[in-house]
């Protein structure tokens, strides 16, 4: 059974992917041992809380310093002894010494095509913005394991999204998650879990 342990900073759209698909047996040999959020308030923890999943927030602001931060943060994962760290809309910095203890262990999913719209400073609608000011036809999402850089690691799994003329923001993005992202997350945690990759 492959250990997940899952680190999300806001609403938990993607975690709850996730959930839905362990429930409907399309994730296997997989169990959330925990959920992490650096945002106290995240709707995320409810949702974890509400399946009996262990959900802790961990905020740099209770911090003096990043270095100590991350020790808090890596120890917090090292405690769920996780097989596989997902980072499903976490809008932190993995410090070097969790990846290189974790490498070829964390995952991460991203709102566009890598290497499209990708890297420092590409995160949430920022990347759909990006992408209609672009005036592409066609966006995605894209899952890939976390090395040292910006969304630069090894590609696992994307999928495409056509964009529409009428497209905002913020509608761009519902259909990225509906049509990409809650399908190539739990895919590729599936994948994993059974020795797929």
């Amino acid at each position: 059974m492959l250990r997940v342990c899952v680190c999300v900073s806001g609403g938990g759209t993607n975690l709850q992917a996730i959930i839905d698909a362990i429930d409907a047996g399309k994730i296997t040999n997989a169990q959330i041992v925990r959920v992490i959020s650096n945002n106290k308030g995240a709707f995320a923890l409810e949702r974890a809380r509400g399946k009996g999943i262990d959900a802790v927030a961990i905020s740099p602001k209770d911090y003096a310093d990043r270095e100590l931060f991350n020790e808090a943060f890596l120890q917090c994962v090292d405690e769920a002894e996780p097989d596989l760290v997902v980072l499903a809309g976490f809008l932190v910095v993995i410090p070097p010494v969790m990846i290189q203890k974790y490498e070829r262990r964390i995952i991460n999913i991203h709102p566009s095509l890598i290497p499209s719209f990708c890297g420092t400073g590409y995160y949430g609608l920022k990347v759909h913005e990006a992408a209609l000011a672009r005036g592409v036809k066609v966006t995605g999402a894209t899952v890939h394991f976390v090395d040292e850089g910006t969304d630069t690691g090894p590609i696992i799994l994307q999928k495409a999204v056509e964009v529409l003329p009428d497209d905002t923001p913020k509608v761009l993005q519902q259909r990225v998650m509906e049509q990409a992202e809650w399908q190539i997350l739990p895919q590729a945690i599936d994948m994993i879990a059974n020795g797929r990759i």
